[in-house]
């Protein structure tokens, strides 16, 4: 049983601390306050191949293990979590065409995808339908060789910069919900086409969350995910896991940071002519944090380890995200406790972590649909606990 990084996953991760810690971590609170796109870093990570991290080597990406993958989002959401957003949604749809797209698909997206040329993310979400993906309304009607869409979707990152955005839509109003959706690569200069607005976040800033609407856009068949109608909602559950590790992965980021802040501070402040970090009530609470972060650690890394052998993760990949997701929620909070007053305030980085841990319990799965999952695979015999 082998609980160590290669050597290999070591000097990438070592890479991506020192472009964290140098890059991201001076100016992340500022311009999150202030609301500036962080164009600068996005740029730096461009240059650094992060773009390409699941598109094949054959199309000029990394296609990084998922090992290496959630090194990745851990050591961003540390500095800034908003910037893993960048290329989050990007990662899973450029892991979705490398999957499941035609050659000809391939061809003309994922090289510009994986040097960061072209930028996309996924729409999944309406208005009226987010856990529930069967709900959605957003229709594609054949027309010859194109397809007319036509709905909103919301809360989709990177809008402004995708190009592609693939979209979830129904093709089909008889097939049963499962079997009449697809996923449309829609060129973001279509006619019809519009980013209506960006959407007011409590965390989760840097990188845009906005809703997207399509009047009656034109898409040309051959920009039907993997060129068979039908199978749009089996493209998107299998690129979940990945996103699932994901997620997990930037709320170890959040918890480390907030560890951090905490353990940093309670050996500088002083009460009763001692280092707070001298007070057993504190010593409890950095005992309680160290321990959770790393045992979300563990099973995230074990959840990636298994994608990496090539079996199905959805337990796996479930349990890391909704375990490491509390611990990030729990951390945030128990390091503004720690900070006093002082974790009120927007000079200290830990009301930047409260605020964006929360998202972590929602995203890619709410964490009471994960328990379900989880469940599920158990008593189906697919899970099991143990080794």
């Amino acid at each position: 049983m082998d609980f160590e990084l290669t050597d290999e996953q070591r000097a990438f991760r070592e890479t991506l601390r020192a472009f964290v810690d140098k890059e991201i971590v001076p100016v992340a609170s500022e311009w999150e306050h202030s609301g500036r796109y962080p164009a600068e870093i996005v740029d730096k990570m461009k240059r650094m191949g992060l773009f390409g991290l699941t598109v094949p080597e054959a199309y000029g990406g990394l296609e990084a293990d998922n090992v290496s993958f959630t090194l990745v989002f851990e050591e961003i959401a540390r500095g800034w979590m908003g910037v893993a957003g960048t290329i989050g949604s990007h990662s899973l749809a450029c892991w979705m065409i490398a999957r499941h797209g035609t050659d000809e698909q391939k061809k003309a997206y994922l090289p510009d995808l994986a040097t960061g040329a072209r930028r996309t993310g996924i729409a999944l979400t309406e208005p009226g339908a987010g856990t529930d993906l069967q709900g959605i309304t957003t229709t594609a009607r054949r027309e010859g060789d194109h397809y007319v869409v036509r709905g909103t979707k919301t809360w989709i990152t990177n809008a402004r910069h995708a190009d592609p955005l693939p979209v979830l839509v129904k093709t089909s109003q008889t097939a049963p919900a499962h079997k009449g959706m697809s996923v449309l690569l829609v060129d973001a200069s279509s006619e019809g086409f519009s980013v209506s607005r960006d959407l007011p976040k409590l965390g989760y800033k840097g990188t845009e969350s906005c809703e997207v609407v399509l009047d009656d856009v034109r898409v040309p068949v051959a920009n039907l995910l993997g060129g068979v109608e039908g199978r749009g909602m089996q493209q998107v559950l299998s690129g979940l896991e990945s996103g699932r590790l994901n997620v997990a992965a930037r709320a170890l980021g959040i918890a480390q940071a907030a560890y951090d802040a905490a353990l940093a501070y309670s050996q500088e402040r002083t009460a009763f002519g001692q280092p707070i970090a001298e007070f057993q009530a504190i010593q409890l609470k950095l005992a309680d944090m160290a321990t959770e972060i790393q045992a979300a650690r563990l099973l995230t890394y074990w959840a990636a380890s298994r994608a990496d052998s090539g079996e199905r993760v959805d337990m796996e990949a479930g349990m890391a995200k909704y375990f490491a997701s509390e611990v990030a929620i729990k951390a945030s909070l128990e390091s503004m406790r720690i900070h006093g007053g002082y974790g009120y305030s927007q000079e200290f980085v830990v009301e930047r972590l409260y605020r964006d841990a929360p998202l972590m319990a929602i995203g890619e799965g709410t964490n009471d649909v994960l328990r379900m999952v989880i469940a599920r695979a158990l008593l189906s015999g697919k899970g099991k606990v143990g080794w």
